[in-house]
């Protein structure tokens, strides 16, 4: 293959039409045709010497190889196994305080009432508290307290699950209805008032049985907190 040689940084012997034609790309590639091989058996009759060897014997035509390559192209692994939920930590039982770690509400504490079937928690503050709203949370992300509420015989609702959280799904506006928009803020959806309802009713039975406590009201409104030098695990909640 013919360079063209530099005679100054960046200015070459020839010229770039000069260079592809001293190639000879212009005369394309050999396009002839590969005999097709023949069919090959997987195995051929091979005779044996021996009284005890039935005189023949089927052997592979292609042996394999004696040495395996050094870089294999890797396998996923094979799982049967199937996901399944987070097996809950045996000190979470429905009525009990947990403290959030993460999230939009950390450091508030928030009653427990059930677990999901994707392994959440299902928390609630209750909103009329301390405005924790109805909310999923993992339960790697909470500190479970000694203090619990009785609940009794309260049950929450079976259609709060996971498929209550999901979020609706929402058309993108075009590029126009922006233009015309002018960058003015998107306005609020309103919230549904069939999960305010819900809301409201969660909360009344929880709300009750809070009340018949003392100062656990106060409890679950003040914020967690860490002052120097203090550690989660060397506290007593």
């Amino acid at each position: 293959m013919a360079r063209s040689r530099q005679l100054a940084p960046g200015v070459g012997r020839f010229s770039r039409s000069q260079a592809a034609s001293r190639r000879g790309l212009y005369k394309g590639l050999k396009k002839s045709d590969k005999p097709a091989p023949a069919d090959i058996p997987a195995f051929k009759e091979v005779t044996v010497g021996g009284d005890k060897n039935s005189g023949t014997r089927l052997v592979p035509t292609s042996k394999a190889p004696r040495f395996y390559p050094a870089e294999d192209v890797r396998q996923p692994k094979k799982s049967r196994k199937s996901p399944k939920p987070a097996k809950l930590r045996p000190t979470i039982v429905p009525g009990t305080i947990l403290i959030l770690l993460a999230g939009r509400f950390r450091g508030k504490r928030v009653v427990f009432l059930k677990q999901l079937d994707s392994g959440l928690l299902l928390v609630t503050g209750p909103y009329k508290i301390n405005g924790v709203p109805l909310r999923r949370v993992n339960q790697a992300y909470v500190i479970a307290t000694s203090t619990k509420v009785d609940l009794g015989e309260f049950k929450v609702d079976a259609k709060i699950n996971d498929a209550y959280f999901a979020k609706p799904a929402t058309k993108s506006s075009s590029a126009e209805a922006e233009f015309f928009e002018e960058g003015k803020p998107k306005a609020k959806e309103a919230f549904p008032e069939a999960k305010s309802a819900d809301q409201k009713e969660v909360d009344k039975s929880v709300i009750a049985a809070v009340q018949k406590q003392e100062n656990l009201a106060k409890y679950l409104k003040a914020t967690f907190g860490l002052s120097k030098g203090q550690f989660p695990h060397q506290m007593v909640f």
